[in-house]
């Protein structure tokens, strides 16, 4: 039996899926992003803030992850172009870790894990390009999914 893939067609062309008869569901995907930072650049945050010459870090990273998300169907081949509804990113610093987390939701006919997906990965490069000038010591450590709802079928990642 030949195993039959949603992105190609039967002469083994690439395709988008048709999601026409999808039915519309309220659809929500949160994912996560980890950014290990150096203790030459931990030593300059203050307030949950870090101030580089490039500007705010986590501010400038938030918009860039909103934006990102916004644009995933652009960068991901076969995605959906998307209205999404609302994106958030948020940005926490645990000691030497920045995590970011996102959460991306529309009502429709297909999900929106790879656009939250997106913000979190995109928000991470943008805090390693931002502290890039201070050390190199940065390693994003983790971009995955958390939980996604809404569509055939949930999922919930067990921490």
């Amino acid at each position: 039996m030949k195993k039959q893939f949603t992105h190609i067609d039967a002469s083994g062309n690439p395709k988008m899926v048709d999601v026409s008869e999808k039915r519309v569901t309220k659809r929500v995907a949160k994912a996560q992003a980890v950014v290990l930072l150096g203790k030459e650049i931990v030593s300059q945050i203050k307030n949950n803030e870090l101030i580089t010459k490039k500007g705010p870090v986590f501010h400038t990273a938030i918009v860039a992850g909103v934006m990102a998300a916004k644009k995933t169907h652009e960068l991901i081949p076969f995605c959906h172009p998307l209205a999404l509804e609302d994106c958030q990113v948020q940005i926490t610093v645990d000691g030497k870790q920045v995590i970011i987390t996102t959460e991306a939701r529309l009502e429709g006919k297909t999900g929106v894990e790879m656009e939250a997906l997106t913000a979190a990965t995109v928000a991470a490069l943008t805090v390693y390009d931002m502290c890039k000038a201070l050390s190199h010591n940065i390693l994003i450590k983790e971009v995955k999914l958390m939980a996604k709802s809404g569509g055939k079928k949930d999922f919930l990642r067990k921490t």
